[in-house]
């Protein structure tokens, strides 16, 4: 790979974008998880905002086109991104990375139920895969299920993988244009920021400012400009330079790099079914997944 800054994008998606689960831990230790995604997704929006009016690109998209990027938002961000904030309070970062891995198949099983997905049978190797690497994840933790915190810990990493699907669904079925991407970005980390912070007052139990540690504001900070901005103006760079299909392959790595860095920061214990349920897992989503044009060079002009 000559073209470094095609590197360096690539870099950055696979690297932050894994780290950003070790991120949200740290981030919730202090600080309410709702208030730790709000104010993330609100400054993500000033920072657009900033690189817009740089731009002179800053304008109002429409009610309409509004609309739209609120959908995107409330699915992609406020639950699936929300929630698995809200999960990390109570369940390890490596098992939310792990879990999170597993929208791929909620989204084949989805596109399957609306018809823009055909079924095959490698398609259904792959969702076995993925589900028996569930079963192993509940069989090494199922004592775990009795603690009612971090039964709604998991209950709220479902939904967030459930709230992704549906917003890769709902792009999907559609088939909006995208218009001017960072303008549209925009609305949504400002929607969504607006929502999370209201949530943050209404839903945490305890918001004392003066407990926010350094440490936690650093992660949230951290999450703000790497995880939400750097990371998505690198991935939007990639997909300039090579196929969609070949960048998806990143998310396996983020996953790998997830489990590695709670291990080593966290000290969250990883155990031989886990890592056996992390395999067949990233395999069944690879499976699902695969085309043969992942490893094929994207060719100029198409």
């Amino acid at each position: 790979m000559k073209d470094y800054k095609l590197l360096f994008a690539v870099l950055t998606v696979a690297i932050v974008w894994g780290t950003t689960f070790l991120a949200i831990r740290i981030a919730v230790e202090t600080i309410p998880a709702w208030f730790v995604a709000g104010i993330r997704q609100f400054l993500a929006s000033v920072i657009m905002l900033i690189v817009l009016l740089s731009r002179k690109e800053f304008k109002w998209i429409g009610w309409k086109n509004m609309g739209y990027q609120a959908i995107f938002a409330s699915l992609m961000l406020i639950v699936a991104n929300g929630m698995t904030t809200v999960a990390e309070e109570t369940v390890s970062s490596s098992l939310a990375s792990l879990i999170s891995a597993c929208s791929p198949i909620l989204v084949f099983l989805g596109s399957l139920a609306v018809g823009l997905q055909k079924f095959s049978f490698r398609a259904l190797v792959g969702v076995l895969l993925c589900f028996s690497g569930i079963l192993f994840i509940f069989w090494d933790g199922l004592q775990d299920l009795a603690n009612p915190e971090y039964r709604m810990g998991m209950i709220f990493l479902f939904c967030a993988i459930a709230g992704w699907a549906s917003g890769t669904i709902f792009t999907k079925k559609l088939n909006i244009q995208s218009g001017n991407i960072t303008l549209n970005l925009f609305y949504q980390f400002l929607f969504a920021g607006m929502i999370q912070i209201i949530f943050a007052f209404l839903f945490s139990e305890n918001y004392n400012f003066g407990n926010w540690t350094v440490k936690s504001i650093s992660a949230m900070l951290y999450l703000a400009v790497f995880g939400s901005v750097a990371a998505f103006f690198a991935f939007h760079y990639a997909l300039t330079k090579i196929s969609p299909v070949q960048v998806s392959i990143l998310a396996y790595v983020n996953t790998i790099i997830a489990i590695f860095l709670g291990w080593l920061i966290m000290d969250e214990k990883i155990s031989l079914k886990f890592i056996f349920a992390a395999v067949m897992i990233i395999c069944g989503v690879f499976i699902i997944n695969y085309k043969p044009e992942m490893f094929r060079k994207k060719v100029e002009g198409k």
